[in-house]
């Protein structure tokens, strides 16, 4: 699996959100850039996430992910 296909998966499920995504293989970090996820709590944040890669977890495609969420003006200002 590519960074690319978890990319666009991911911002079509979450047409709202901005996500960044580095890794290959089964194992990925997140960078999602969204104000409506930065206003949930980080279990909620995760759950939106995982909601949708589950099926890939499930059979393994997907290993490990990490996550780190933003709203817009924090991600614009992290520099």
């Amino acid at each position: 699996m590519q960074a690319v296909e978890v990319k666009r998966f991911l911002e079509e499920k979450l047409p709202n959100a901005q996500v960044e995504v580095e890794g290959e293989g089964c194992n990925f970090q997140l960078n999602v850039i969204s104000d409506e996820l930065a206003g949930l709590s980080p279990v909620k944040r995760q759950q939106q996430i995982y909601a949708h890669l589950n099926p890939w977890i499930a059979d393994g495609s997907i290993h490990a992910v990490t996550m780190k969420f933003f709203s817009r003006n924090d991600w614009l200002a992290r520099g």
